[in-house]
């Protein structure tokens, strides 16, 4: 069996990035790696190269790792820790948080691999909602 693609979700808030991975949970995606990575390390709103590059490793599982921010400084903190610790196989997407994160997990739970799940997280920036 293919080891499965990971997925970080990268908030200013720790509750943020924790209810979005329980919606993935809910969704059927218990067989994709979500790691929270929100807040600050003392648990305050903001963004923390550690909890990132914790996530990060954590959520590797052999495949590969989306990266999803929500905007501002977790962009730019992931992009700081994705370029001292380069690989190909972590990708950062801009695409919508949740809409992204969503479309991911579901690609990833039907077995599609990095590339799909990246395609279909920046697909849903285009997706209306009604």
């Amino acid at each position: 069996m293919n080891q499965p693609v990971g997925i970080v979700l990268v908030s200013h808030s720790r509750a943020l990035a924790l209810g979005l991975r329980d919606v993935l949970a809910q969704i059927g995606s218990d067989s994709v790696p979500v790691l929270a990575a929100g807040g600050t390390t003392e648990g305050g709103i903001g963004t923390s190269y550690d909890v990132i590059a914790r996530a990060i490793t954590q959520a590797d599982h052999g495949n590969g790792v989306i990266v999803l921010p929500d905007l501002g400084s977790s962009v730019l903190t992931t992009r700081t820790v994705l370029d001292d610790h380069p690989r190909p196989d972590v990708v950062i997407i801009d695409a919508p948080f949740v809409e992204g994160a969503v479309a991911a997990a579901v690609t990833l739970a039907a077995g599609g691999d990095l590339q799909a799940a990246v395609t279909a997280a920046k697909e849903a920036r285009d997706v209306p909602k009604f």
